[in-house]
């Protein structure tokens, strides 16, 4: 009995062990993982925005300024260090959908950048005012978010 314990704890070791090294992680997966919850951070927000000018929800001038000026703070993060070459999805995999040509033209990932904030910006000025100012704000939103995702953002199926 004895040995049958000793094989069974030395094969769930092993299974542990081997297990650990197949999920091993990447370098990259903490910044893939801080990138994603900023975007999600920021698609949280979009959607309290989005949902009030779409009609889905009444619209709250407090609630729809605290979001803008979440979408503003979110935007003035230092995100460099979310962003390393190598964690595309060509190199990295399903776990990301950075194009590997968001590498190729990080001038134009800055200018993309630099329109969110200045459209954050417009949406806090905005979202507090009343609902026919959020829902224009909500378009600029959108094209600045588009002028970095549909370059830069690989297509799942």
């Amino acid at each position: 009995m004895k040995i049958i314990t000793k094989a069974a704890m030395v094969a769930v070791g092993a299974a542990l062990m081997f297990s650990g090294i197949a999920v091993a992680e990447s370098p990259h997966d903490g910044a893939v993982k801080a990138r994603q919850g900023d975007m999600q951070m920021r698609a949280f927000n979009l959607g309290i925005l989005g949902a009030m000018a779409k009609g889905k929800v009444e619209y709250d001038a407090k609630a729809a300024s605290a979001a803008a000026h979440n979408l503003k703070v979110l935007s003035t993060l230092n995100a460099s260090a979310m962003w390393p070459q190598g964690s595309d999805a060509s190199a990295y995999g399903d776990g990301t959908t950075a194009s590997p040509e968001l590498w190729k033209n990080f001038p134009k990932v800055i200018e993309a950048t630099k329109a969110f904030s200045a459209a954050a910006d417009v949406m806090v000025t905005a979202a507090g005012k009343d609902l026919p100012s959020l829902q224009a704000a909500m378009g600029v939103v959108g094209k600045s978010c588009g002028g970095c995702h549909k370059p830069f953002r690989v297509k799942k199926n």
